[in-house]
């Protein structure tokens, strides 16, 4: 009997092998999801601008009209007026990372989120980017976060490192959050199907029992599509938090 590893699904398969020297710039089935994602995006946001919209909406421009009130709100509630001119970054971040997830959901597809190089390349970036946003901002004057208003200051160089740390911990912690998230649910969903599908197998009384695990797989079905959401929103509001943190200093 062959047995499979739920982390299979996670492999990297090099389609399109491409070097120089030690350097791989391979296309792989990442890289084609992530492309199929955007390609999928564009041709959304495409039909429905294309004539400037609809009076009567359609299904997909009403859709796309309610993810762009959520993150109007969301810009607006977590950074204010001074954040409207992040909302496109917010907005693309928010739109990319929703049906990335979303498209990993189908079977025999590939979850482009669930590898820590895609989430933590990603948070780096934006965490780079929020840095820069806070100097052009505030000046030198941006490094005053480090210490807290009010604190004791015998207590500065202490409290300076923890800041600090905490500040950097953020690249960090933004990019692990999605990976772990995704890369746990599909592989609990993975080890479940696996064992569903070989009680089926045997046949006998444990045809009959399958349909235990099966019906817990399709209920976790529904939760992982819960998470997807979920994560999106999560990075994305973490993100709003960090810039309003970068434009307005407390």
């Amino acid at each position: 009997m062959t047995f499979y590893s739920p982390l299979e699904q996670f492999s990297i398969i090099s389609l399109i092998p491409f070097h120089i020297g030690n350097l791989y710039f391979s296309f792989t089935n990442s890289s084609l999801f992530l492309a199929l994602t955007l390609s999928f995006l564009a041709t959304i946001f495409y039909m429905v601008t294309r004539n400037g919209g609809f009076l009567v909406a359609t299904r997909w421009q009403s859709f796309i009209e309610m993810i762009y009130e959520f993150v109007v709100s969301l810009v607006d509630s977590q950074i204010g007026e001074k954040g409207r001119k992040f909302f496109p970054l917010v907005f693309t971040i928010f739109v990319f990372l929703l049906f990335t997830n979303l498209i990993g959901m189908v079977p025999y597809s590939f979850t482009a989120t669930s590898h820590l190089v895609v989430t933590f390349g990603l948070s780096v970036s934006l965490f780079i980017g929020i840095t820069i946003v806070g100097f052009q901002t505030h000046g030198l004057h941006f490094f005053s976060f480090l210490l807290p208003k009010g604190a004791p200051l015998i207590l500065a160089p202490l409290l300076v490192v923890l800041e600090l740390v905490s500040y950097c911990f953020r690249a960090i912690s933004l990019g692990v959050r999605l990976f772990a998230n995704m890369m746990a649910g599909h592989t609990l969903v993975k080890i479940l199907s696996g064992f569903a599908w070989t009680m089926l197998s045997v046949g006998g009384v444990l045809t009959l029992a399958s349909s235990i695990p099966f019906a817990i797989v399709f209920a976790l079905t529904g939760l992982e599509i819960g998470v997807a959401c979920l994560q999106a929103y999560v990075f994305t509001i973490l993100t709003c938090i960090y810039l309003n943190d970068a434009i307005n200093l407390h």
